[in-house]
């Protein structure tokens, strides 16, 4: 056990995981099976990253708007493809109003369907495209095992969908989406690396055309799925007859597609940046950047203490996100403990000697113990902790970025590839089919994560069929 009482990285990691969660104020199990209580330590988390990606997605032109929570079921069978991906985790609605419904309903797994219907009423002429819109949400996808924030049944996401006249533009929404809001909101926001690439077929998303995603690599070695955008061609315009005419007067079906990211990625900040010794959190995505623990015996020394630290943070209003920690009913050490599980990323202390001195005793969470801690004037400390905290930010994106390139590894033989798989990222040269992918998961538990979207800049043998490819994969085990 770690000195808070969290079980050892070393030990047993899912237990870390589990230990974190509960003693960091995230979130509990509710009476629903499957669905969590978000409390608000970690709701506020999501809302910073929530708020992060919003604000990129509307920077590209898009707009939110609300669907409805209840699909018809007669929606989703109208895709045939999309429903059998989605069939054994959707849950339906039968009666309502004490009487059987005249139609079931499901709720949403996903919106394509219901803004599909939606779509084919609003689009008529090229001149109504591109259609650019997104949704904050929640779903329903009714899971058999669960854990918090990285597999639940009930889960908070952001879903856009967008209506374009050609596959070329359909396909620049679905890269843009993938690599100027997601990729940058998980790695300058989050402080996670990331790959990107394409999904294979056996991967790829329920009725779509190609699948792209980011994909973080946790402490374990395993990888996390950060986001997808999926370029969906003509099978749901198709299906929902979603139509428009051209220039010329000719009628086409439109090109959609749809992407998210979800509440998932409070688990990949947990499991890609904490420590046995609780929460670490990026100064971004911190709900609490900065929290000032007075330091006193006695109610004299209360009074001078509190008026130097009503000093220190006069002009902090506005430029960080902070607490004081005034609590009298508890220690010090207590409240030291408390900040540390809860991952605040920089902690202040002032007491009778500081103020003495001129000084303060400041500490940052990703460095614990005594190398982490130093003694700064407090003349220039607003200065002093901006930079600072920029600093955590950045140090943290490179630790996380050694930790990836540290557990990447290119193999040429089947017999290795199983050996590096429990450890990480594995690079091959690939030219396997559906059932080769099949068979590695079986025998390994390690899917294609991504087809990197940059080419080998020569030939190699494919490490299972042996086969001359240019193409690469990067396997590995997921949550």
């Amino acid at each position: 056990m770690a000195k808070t009482g969290i079980t050892l990285r070393t030990k047993d990691y899912s237990q870390w995981y589990l230990d974190i969660v509960d003693q960091a104020g995230l979130a509990e199990n509710s009476g629903v099976r499957g669905c969590m209580v978000i409390k608000p330590h970690g709701y506020a988390i999501w809302e910073l990253i929530r708020d992060a990606m919003d604000a990129r997605i509307k920077e590209t032109g898009h707009v939110n708007a609300y669907f409805p929570l209840l699909i018809p079921k007669s929606y989703l069978m109208k895709e045939a493809e999309h429903i059998e991906g989605f069939a054994p985790e959707v849950a339906e609605v039968t009666r309502a109003g004490g009487e059987d419904l005249t139609e079931t309903y499901v709720i949403r797994p996903t919106s394509e369907t219901i803004i599909g219907a939606s779509y084919a009423k609003w689009i008529r002429s090229w001149r109504d495209l591109p259609v650019l819109i997104n949704q904050w949400a929640n779903v329903m996808r009714w899971e058999m095992r669960t854990r918090p924030f990285l597999r639940t049944s009930e889960f908070l996401w952001q879903e856009g969908h967008t209506a374009h006249a050609t596959e070329e533009e359909a396909e620049r929404e679905t890269l843009m989406i993938l690599h100027d809001v997601y990729a940058d909101v998980v790695e300058r926001v989050m402080a996670v690396p990331v790959l990107r690439g394409r999904k294979s077929e056996r991967e790829k998303f329920a009725g779509a055309l190609r699948t792209y995603a980011i994909e973080a690599l946790m402490q374990d070695g395993k990888a996390l799925q950060a986001g997808t955008s999926h370029n969906l061609g003509q099978n749901f315009a198709r299906s929902f007859e979603i139509k428009y005419t051209t220039v010329d007067n000719r009628e086409e079906y439109c090109w959609t597609t749809s992407w998210g990211v979800s509440t998932r990625l409070v688990g990949a900040l947990i499991m890609a940046h904490s420590d046995d010794d609780g929460l670490v959190l990026p100064p971004q995505v911190a709900p609490i950047q900065v929290v000032v623990v007075p330091i006193f015996k006695n109610d004299e020394e209360r009074g001078s203490v509190m008026e130097a630290a009503s000093r220190i943070t006069a002009d902090w209003k506005g430029r960080f996100r902070w607490k004081l920690d005034d609590r009298d009913h508890l220690s010090p050490g207590f409240k030291f403990n408390e900040w540390e599980v809860k991952g605040v990323p920089v902690r202040i202390e002032i007491g009778p000697k500081d103020i003495a001195k001129g000084t303060v005793a400041i500490s940052r969470r990703d460095r614990p113990g005594r190398e982490g801690k130093a003694f700064i004037e407090q003349a220039g400390l607003t200065q002093h902790i901006t930079e600072l905290l920029d600093e955590i930010q950045l140090s943290l994106y490179e630790r996380a970025q050694r930790f990836q390139q540290e557990h990447t590894f290119e193999v040429s033989t089947y017999e290795e590839f199983q050996q590096r798989v429990e450890q990480g990222f594995v690079r091959v040269y690939w030219d396997g089919t559906s059932e080769d992918e099949d068979r590695i998961k079986t025998e390994t538990k390690a899917t294609i994560r991504v087809i990197p979207f940059e080419t080998a800049e020569r030939e190699g043998m494919c490490f299972l069929t042996g086969r001359t490819t240019k193409q690469q994969a990067i396997f590995a085990r997921s949550y």
